[in-house]
């Protein structure tokens, strides 16, 4: 299956956000190119918020090029097989921490958001810190900082908080 289609099946099986979900089956209805980062009218991207709720904190990473407190994620790419696995394939990379594990249920939310090289139709996961995890901080960042879950409004923007407060309905906590 290609990633174009997970991405379809992936959003078909999506029950929230109902609106913004068909942009995103439209976008892919129309660019069969639209989970690469060379579709210029937009594309796919994969997030994943790494969450730690045994000492109830959330990994951000200080994107260089944003300079904004974000999640972990980005472009798919041609070895990803699916959006999951690009998630938690950025997650890993830009958190350094082996071991991650994705929430179950599939996408937490969806957050369409305007960046300097495209609109970005992020699909964002959230995955499961282990236990002892130690974050290493990647050349796409400038920092990683764990936040209690309260302190991510301070930092973050609405988009980051609504994620957070949506991984946490889902896992309880």
């Amino acid at each position: 299956m290609s990633l174009h289609d997970d991405a379809v099946l992936v959003l078909k099986g999506y029950e929230d956000q109902p609106e913004l979900r068909q942009v995103y089956l439209d976008h892919l209805a129309a660019h069969p190119d639209g989970v690469w980062k060379a579709c210029t009218d937009g594309h796919i991207t994969a997030s994943g918020l790494v969450i730690d709720p045994e000492r109830g904190r959330v990994l951000l990473t200080l994107h260089r090029k944003l300079e904004m407190w974000l999640q972990m994620g980005g472009h798919c790419e041609p070895g990803d097989v699916s959006l999951a696995a690009a998630a938690l394939r950025e997650a890993t990379e830009e958190s350094g921490i082996a071991g991650l594990a994705l929430v179950p249920g599939g996408p937490v939310r969806l957050d369409r958001h305007h960046t300097p090289c495209a609109w970005h139709l992020d699909v964002q996961y959230a995955a499961l810190a282990p236990a002892g995890a130690v974050e290493a901080i990647s050349d796409e960042s400038l920092d990683l900082r764990w936040f209690p879950y309260d302190e991510v409004a301070g930092v973050a923007d609405a988009s980051v908080t609504r994620l957070v407060e949506a991984t946490r309905r889902r896992l309880g906590v």
